[in-house]
């Protein structure tokens, strides 16, 4: 099961700006968020859609005339330097995700096409091998995009931010967090897309890890896994059998609903990612 990133907090100042006000709201919201367990899809799915609303923010605190000179006379610090190399790297991670999103709806439908031909041929077993040998490549990268992120992390952590303008601290620290809760909601993505791979040499000891002390049956022990995984044992028992031949289609088609939902959200993010960066370069060019 994907388990959960804590935001790394860099604590806002003391006394904040009127200026900041709006985002920090929307940011303490996402922060109760991140404080449940970021691990289901629909908690993941919330979390992008809050980074929507979050940049939104984000855009109108830019468009402001008093933090657009602020910003501009400290264009040379260290600290913007690093806010525009963290923007890089989020723009970089979030098209990486999208591109995860649309091959594993690509493997989905080549799935959905073979078992609707409902005969145990080769070519089903080859769209099963393909896909697990994908599962499997994409939870080694997931690993290292979250090393990633956490780097990114403690860089903007670890720059420091004189006080000596109270609205440039107060401007900085929350443009810092943004980025920060951004990152930490990607790595919540990327822990449910590096679930552990179940293919049909590891299902008997699947099924006696779900089935331990016979308390449940499989079936219901399933629940609590995400998506990904419950699709890898439908398709681990997939037979000629059309029931489970149908519970496979079913599980398919509940892991392309969840995909598409990330997709669309991950897809108005990098929007937003896009827009947030072209702002800020054009506010320190002045």
């Amino acid at each position: 099961m994907a388990g959960k990133y804590n935001v790394r907090s860099i604590s806002l100042p003391s006394r904040s700006h009127p200026s900041t006000l709006r985002i920090e709201d929307e940011l303490n919201r996402l922060k109760t968020l991140e404080a449940s367990v970021l691990s289901s899809s629909e908690s993941i799915c919330a979390g992008l859609s809050g980074i929507e609303d979050l940049y939104q923010c984000m855009n109108g605190l830019l468009n402001m005339a008093s933090t657009q000179k602020v910003l501009s006379q400290h264009q040379h610090e260290k600290c913007i330097e690093d806010l525009l190399d963290g923007s890089v790297t989020l723009l970089d991670i979030c098209g990486i995700a999208r591109d995860y999103m649309f091959q594993i709806k690509e493997h989905v439908h080549a799935l959905q096409s073979a078992l609707r031909r409902r005969k145990r041929d080769s070519s089903i077993e080859n769209d099963i091998l393909n896909y697990s040998r994908f599962r499997k490549e994409m939870k080694k990268q997931a690993k290292k995009l979250i090393t990633e992120l956490k780097q990114m992390d403690n860089k903007l952590g670890a720059s420091p931010l004189l006080d000596q303008d109270h609205h440039f601290s107060a401007v900085v620290r929350v443009l810092r967090e943004v980025n920060v809760i951004n990152s930490s909601i990607f790595q919540s993505l990327f822990s449910f897309l590096s679930a552990p791979v179940f293919s049909k040499q590891t299902r008997w000891s699947l099924v006696s890890k779900l089935m331990h002390k016979g308390v449940i049956s499989c079936e219901e022990k399933l629940d609590n896994v995400n998506e990904l995984e419950s699709v890898d044992v439908a398709l681990c028992r997939h037979t000629s059998d059309v029931e489970k031949m149908q519970i496979a289609h079913k599980k398919l088609v509940a892991l392309e609903c969840t995909i598409e939902g990330m997709e669309n959200s991950l897809e108005c993010v990098f929007r937003h990612l896009i827009k947030a960066r072209t702002s800020l370069l054009n506010i320190i060019s002045q």
